[in-house]
């Protein structure tokens, strides 16, 4: 028989994105902030404070 023939077929569902739970990104977003204050306090540190 001929191969030459639409197989008709339903669509494959799509798989959610992933998602990652809150807790870890409460815990980034806080480590992101103190982070940002050592860049500061290390930048204030080591130029000196403008007088």
């Amino acid at each position: 028989m001929s191969d030459n023939v639409i197989k008709f077929q339903r669509p494959k569902k799509p798989k959610p994105p992933r998602q990652a739970p809150p807790w870890l990104k409460r815990v980034l977003t806080v480590l992101a902030v103190i982070v940002a204050f050592a860049a500061v306090y290390a930048y204030y540190s080591l130029t000196g404070a403008p007088n």
